[in-house]
């Protein structure tokens, strides 16, 4: 009962955050996660194969359990259903991790046994690994972006080449949950989800700048989609350093895009 309590009541924050302040809570957990956009992404199409229910899918991989709260408030899903939906999550979790507590009980005690025979050298061993495994994906991270970073387009290079009427490609990459709690978009920009970049690139010119943007504070899905471009081809393409929050926070003009 304690478990499902404090399930809810976190989860039950996390969705109002995701209901009035979206755009800013995946924000904050773009900072703080080594694989925010792919597991954004991973996470909406959970939702979109199993609607609420995969607010109970969610719970048993890890990263959506985080992800999914705020992104079932920006969805717009009643917080009764949520609720109900989350606690049967929750408790299923729960009773889960119990079963396998009760059925492995001996297998457990022996491992527990092993540990402490081993001492303080195995917490060691599994701080290393810990530590190994966020340190390469912070360096795979960081690399990615070192790839790109003298492409990047900032803010007023942008806005600059489109006040002198260059003729330009911006598509705006933000998930469809994003885009659907804000419809707004860069003056000029086109729509198009990560998911259909591989099998509509060809509709992409080649012959103009490309310019990509997500909402993540460090453009990785924008850099990510560009090197996929590239490797179709399209060499002319730039990410912009800090997104659609950058240019939001210059003032420049937007556009709402009509379903």
């Amino acid at each position: 009962m304690v478990t499902l309590v404090a399930c809810l009541l976190a989860d039950g924050i996390w969705f109002y955050l995701g209901r009035y302040r979206g755009n800013h809570v995946l924000g904050f957990l773009c900072r703080m996660s080594l694989e925010p956009d792919s597991c954004i992404r991973r996470t909406q199409n959970v939702f979109s194969k199993y609607g609420a229910k995969g607010i109970v899918v969610a719970k048993f991989v890890p990263g959506f359990s985080t992800m999914a709260p705020p992104l079932a408030g920006m969805s717009g899903m009643r917080f009764g259903s949520f609720l109900i939906t989350d606690g049967a999550g929750s408790l299923l979790y729960g009773v889960c991790f119990f079963g396998v507590g009760f059925l492995f009980n001996n297998q457990i005690e022996q491992i527990n046994s092993a540990i402490s025979h081993i001492g303080g050298s195995a917490l060691t061993l599994i701080i290393g690994l810990a530590a190994l495994y966020i340190g390469f994906k912070y360096w795979r991270r960081q690399r990615l972006l070192r790839e790109l970073r003298i492409a990047r387009i900032t803010v007023p290079e942008l806005r600059e080449k489109q006040s002198a009427g260059e003729d330009m490609v911006i598509l705006d990459l933000r998930s469809t949950l994003e885009f659907e709690s804000d419809r707004s978009v860069i003056l000029g920009a086109v729509r198009l989800s990560v998911d259909e970049v591989d099998h509509r690139h060809h509709e992409i010119p080649r012959d103009r700048d490309v310019v990509l943007y997500c909402s993540c504070p460090n453009e990785v899905t924008s850099a990510r989609v560009a090197l996929l471009l590239r490797r179709k081809g399209i060499n002319r393409v730039r990410p912009l350093l800090g997104g659609i929050d950058a240019w939001r926070a210059h003032d420049y003009p937007l556009e709402v895009l009509q379903k």
